[in-house]
């Protein structure tokens, strides 16, 4: 009888499994496929290269992804077919286009703790971070979205940030607040400063759903940044959700460089962080 039990049980937990595997091959399968393209936009600036990702048919809320601080290249393209193929529009700018159309960085040999690679990032990243660069670009981007038919301008336009992106999404959503309705930071650089244009002093002007994911090394290091975020999202009335990660700076990155030997990419951290960014966007891009 016994055996007999046992023979039922693994023929039930046969059965589950297989309606399980189903489940998540019918998951997969229900990606959009997606058609991407490399577009030109012109901006106060310059002309600003990017990648344009969207599902091949119809018309979608829309996202601007910002990168990190090696800029535009094949995992950010990879991230933005992975979100067009859950129903957006994506555009993935090349945030250093006033200095150079391809940063070209190698990240597998890049080190931090290189004064001469550090040195390689320094004016790229202040082309980007000058005072009013961010805003003018964003005000650009969004008014070339709004022009294309895969976009659906009844819907809000979500923007994401990595790194040196955390305070690009927050300037972002300051310069257009008419448009911008989610924002998502994860492992976001510099998001509370002793400067008057910190990012966090810019929740006044923003009018959109926040989601935060902050590295628990960064905050090691300002413990209290997180606590100025929520008291400056509070006071604005804005809906937001701060979480720290048990994950190093650039977790969310696959081709994150090593650190002290040791992978920074977190996978299942990476994973969860796309989790909650795909729930603001269902939640705020309705």
């Amino acid at each position: 009888m016994s055996d007999e039990l046992t023979r039922r049980d693994f023929v039930s937990m046969s059965i589950a499994a297989g309606i399980a595997a189903a489940a998540a091959g019918s998951a997969s399968a229900a990606d959009l496929p997606v058609t991407e393209k490399d577009v030109e936009i012109k901006t106060a600036d310059g002309t600003c290269n990017a990648a344009y990702i969207h599902p091949t048919t119809g018309a979608h809320a829309a996202v601007i992804i910002w990168s990190d601080a090696f800029g535009l290249r094949p995992v950010m393209r990879q991230m933005g077919r992975r979100l067009a193929a859950q129903g957006y529009t994506v555009l993935v700018p090349n945030p250093y286009y006033r200095l150079t159309k391809d940063p070209a960085f190698n990240t597998s040999t890049f080190n931090f703790q290189n004064t001469e690679d550090r040195a390689k990032l320094t004016p790229l990243m202040g082309s980007i971070n000058a005072a009013g660069a961010a805003e003018k670009d964003a005000t650009a981007f969004v008014a070339w979205l709004d022009q294309q038919k895969e976009v659906n301008k009844s819907k809000k336009i979500g923007t994401q940030g990595y790194c040196m992106g955390g305070p690009l999404v927050m300037r972002t959503a300051a310069a257009v607040p008419d448009r911008v309705g989610a924002v998502g930071s994860f492992h976001g650089g510099g998001l509370v400063t002793d400067q008057p244009g910190s990012p966090h002093l810019l929740a006044p002007k923003i009018h959109a759903r926040l989601y935060l994911g902050i590295a628990k090394n960064d905050d090691a290091r300002q413990p209290d940044a997180k606590d100025k975020l929520r008291e400056a999202f509070a006071a604005a009335h804005l809906q937001a959700k701060i979480e720290v990660y048990p994950a190093d700076h650039g977790w969310c990155i696959s081709d994150m460089p090593l650190a002290n030997g040791m992978p920074i990419y977190d996978k299942p951290e990476a994973e969860r962080a796309w989790t909650e960014l795909l729930a603001l966007y269902k939640a705020a891009l309705a």
